[in-house]
């Protein structure tokens, strides 16, 4: 019955998007259709949602608040605005469950961040050299929506642990360091989300599932040596960071890895995680840029394996009664488009684990 009424929910969500809804492997997604994959267009548009029968995943956003990038600028800014106006207008997702949060306080950004840094970043002191290494000019937007994002990973984390599932429509700025950002990451929202769980007694032991395709540094060396986090990256082995740091578990893999070997070395890794190490919640960093045309990822996943990569991940959190937290990471496709179907695909499994967990609850 649950997935019953979670297909109707999906072709309901078809109305006004620009490309149809296609099935594989019991599941909708949006846009391009990937090769092999036989196309199975929906039969009908449901009108109506029985919001009483339907649990629905909260979700947390900061895109009203952009950073002003010039013209030509390799960084997607857009697709944050485009991801929620996607899931909104969709119907797959209750407009009260989209939710801004509160930017993160100086004292949770403290707990991880120097406060030389934050101070820097606060009112424009940075130095040319570290603009340069984060990747974006500096602003005072800029400021403000970066703390605002790490708002969201926070907020997505509390209601996690209380529902089994939540999401960041940003956030996974894994490559910041305390004292620096670097990589398009000014604060590292997933620190600090996890010292935030720490400090407020709803979590004490984390994991980070880091599958963006650039290796998760910045968290990878915050947390070295500390027995309450346990990291996990599966990442490109010849991209960036040229410099990796060391991981509780990394897995690189070579350029132009396919489909059935990264899901393959992504499951051993899974395994491997959640058998050596029990957490109180995970946070999961589902980077849409291992796709194949992304102009930054050097991998070989179609949108299908990238699909299978998401179930992958929840299921085996599900099997372990891991509650999971969810945030974007990156994505730099030529076609925006491209990014926010990976993204959007994100959220239509998971909104699939968390209506069948509250169903069997």
């Amino acid at each position: 019955m649950a997935d019953y009424l979670f297909r109707r929910a999906i072709a309901y969500a078809l109305r006004g998007m620009r490309n149809p809804a296609k099935r594989v492997f019991g599941v909708f997604w949006w846009g391009h259709t990937p090769q092999g994959i036989c196309n199975c267009p929906a039969k009908s548009i449901i009108r109506h949602i029985n919001r009483d029968t339907i649990a629905i995943m909260k979700v947390f956003y900061s895109d009203r608040f952009a950073v002003p990038l010039p013209e030509g600028h390799r960084f997607p800014m857009p697709k944050y605005t485009l991801l929620r106006q996607r899931a909104f207008e969709s119907g797959l997702l209750h407009p009260d469950e989209f939710i801004e949060a509160e930017p993160a306080s100086d004292i949770q950004l403290l707990r991880v961040h120097t406060a030389e840094y934050l101070e820097k970043v606060k009112v424009g002191l940075l130095s040319e050299r570290e603009i340069r290494r984060i990747g974006l000019p500096w602003s005072s937007q800029l400021f403000e929506r970066s703390r605002r994002s790490v708002g969201c990973t926070i907020e997505a984390c509390r209601v996690a642990l209380q529902e089994g599932l939540a999401a960041n429509l940003a956030g996974g700025t894994h490559h910041a360091y305390p004292d620096h950002g670097e990589g398009f990451c000014v604060f590292n929202d997933v620190a600090v989300a996890v010292r935030a769980m720490q400090a407020e007694d709803h979590a004490s032991r984390m994991m980070i599932l880091d599958c963006d395709v650039h290796q998760g540094n910045g968290t990878a060396a915050i947390f070295a040596g500390d027995p309450t986090v346990f990291t996990f990256s599966i990442h490109g082995e010849k991209n960036f960071p040229y410099h990796k740091e060391r991981s509780d578990l990394d897995i690189a893999m070579p350029d132009g890895t396919s489909d059935q070997v990264y899901l393959e070395a992504l499951q051993d890794g899974l395994r491997r995680c959640l058998e050596a190490f029990q957490a109180d919640l995970a946070i999961y960093l589902a980077g849409a840029d291992p796709y194949i045309h992304d102009r930054l990822g050097r991998l070989s996943l179609s949108k299908t394996g990238l699909v299978e990569r998401d179930r992958t991940v929840l299921a085996a959190c599900h099997q372990f009664g891991l509650p999971v937290a969810i945030t974007m990471a990156g994505g730099y496709a030529k076609d925006i488009h491209d990014v926010a179907d990976i993204h959007m695909n994100t959220l239509i499994i998971a909104q699939q684990f968390f209506q069948n967990g509250k169903q069997s609850n």
